[in-house]
């Protein structure tokens, strides 16, 4: 079936552009844009809202296996498809962490039976992410791995990680780091400072971060791997970020939604809903990686959605589990940036669209004619407060409960298919 949305206000991160226009889409592809419809096309007029690409959301923890009734393939993918996520990267961080080809084989079938919208697996750098052996990385590319990463375990013995990025290095794979230094951020609760000492909490200097990114170029200038540091949340960072980008080696940088939009003082009276790995930083940090993200220094917006059921997250703030819920509150979340001034349209899909999509070599993230037909279609300016008792997701901690937002999505498309909201089989 041939579909032509007409009356949209098109947000195109690859020119740039936030204009009047229509599109035109069949077999699962974008076929033309600002052209006639066909005469066999069903129409569907977007009255004058934003049509975006898919957001591409790199770093979502599924609960798939071992910790499913934290998160499922099919809560996952019906709230990504909810928030106007059409590609979901998934962590390897489950249970058993996903570090040989047969286990990524099963979670990619299962992925693609019961989500609605494309997943992608990242996989292990070390087995077991223990940091001690490194994990076939040949064979998990064949069987479909993205990139490789042992997400917050930071591998300790250099000598073990350096002979996993010359093994990348020799096969083109992409590795995902996470920038912190494990002694000093071990036990950290917040950022230190005078908020976490008046609250008694164990803090981290965000130093740490700079230490781990320093150590990882390091070793990227030693054996010229692709990198990509999973999240840049501090000031301090940005420089050496900036460096190995002048010097050119192949590095990239991403950045949560929760750093970009909330800070230390967001924590209050210990809500648990508000502890993250890395802990939110200062406002002054906030408005620095926001400008990095805005200047296009750091390259990618993430929602680092990570559930957590009720139980490990009502406990004493030092001993809740780290981690929010995101993939539904992405886009509106984003969208304070758009409103405060702070990025355009095109800049903000550029960052959760385009430039994930490039990085990992995916064909989304685009408007034009030939990409896949994986779009958004929503309101940037509706207000709504949110209640998480409503979101899809199977755990309900996000730290925008009760918030008042701008922006909803209205429909997500996935391949020319609507998933949400889902079509009924009549119409």
């Amino acid at each position: 079936m041939t579909t032509h949305f007409a009356n949209a206000r098109l947000i195109c991160p690859e020119t740039g552009t936030d204009a009047p226009g229509s599109l035109t889409v069949s077999g699962g592809t974008i076929i033309a844009r600002d052209a006639a419809p066909p005469a066999d096309a069903r129409i569907i007029d977007c009255g004058g809202r934003c049509l975006a690409p898919g957001i591409v959301d790199w770093g979502v923890k599924i609960g798939e296996p071992g910790e499913r009734h934290r998160e499922s393939f099919r809560s996952a993918g019906l709230a990504a498809a909810a928030g106007g996520v059409t590609t979901i990267i998934a962590r390897p961080d489950t249970a058993p962490a996903i570090d040989t080809p047969e286990l990524l084989e099963f979670v990619t079938r299962r992925a693609a039976e019961a989500a609605p919208v494309r997943i992608r697996h990242m996989a292990a750098l070390t087995k077991g992410r223990q940091g001690r052996e490194m994990t076939e990385i040949g064979f998990l590319l064949d069987a479909g791995a993205i990139a490789f990463t042992d997400t917050d375990h930071v591998t300790t013995d250099t000598k073990v990680l350096s002979r996993a990025f010359t093994y990348a290095r020799s096969l083109g794979a992409l590795v995902v780091g996470h920038p912190q230094d494990p002694g000093l951020s071990a036990g950290a609760a917040a950022t230190s400072g005078k908020f976490a000492s008046l609250r008694g909490l164990p803090g981290v200097s965000p130093l740490a971060e700079r230490m781990g990114l320093d150590r990882d170029i390091a070793l990227v200038e030693m054996t010229g791997v692709r990198y990509h540091a999973d999240q840049i949340t501090s000031a301090r960072s940005l420089p050496a970020l900036e460096r190995a980008k002048a010097n050119g080696f192949d590095v990239t940088a991403g950045v949560s939604i929760h750093h970009v939009t909330l800070n230390e003082f967001d924590v209050g009276d210990y809500r648990t809903f508000f502890k993250l790995t890395p802990p939110l930083r200062c406002e002054d940090d906030r408005t620095a990686v926001v400008q990095a993200l805005a200047s296009g220094l750091i390259d990618v917006l993430c929602s680092m959605h990570t559930p957590a059921d009720e139980e490990s997250k009502r406990l004493p703030f030092e001993d809740a589990a780290p981690g929010a819920v995101a993939l539904e509150t992405f886009l509106p979340a984003a969208l304070r940036l758009y409103h405060a001034g702070a990025m355009d349209l095109p800049g903000l899909f550029r960052v959760m669209a385009l430039n994930p999509a490039r990085r990992l070599g995916l064909p989304c993230g685009r408007l034009t004619p030939d990409a896949p037909a994986d779009l958004v279609l929503f309101d940037p300016d509706s207000p709504f407060v949110l209640d998480r008792f409503k979101l899809q997701s199977k755990s309900k901690n996000t730290p925008f409960d009760g918030a008042r937002m701008q922006g909803r999505v209205l429909g997500t498309w996935v391949g020319g298919v609507r998933v949400f909201p889902q079509e009924r089989p009549d119409a």
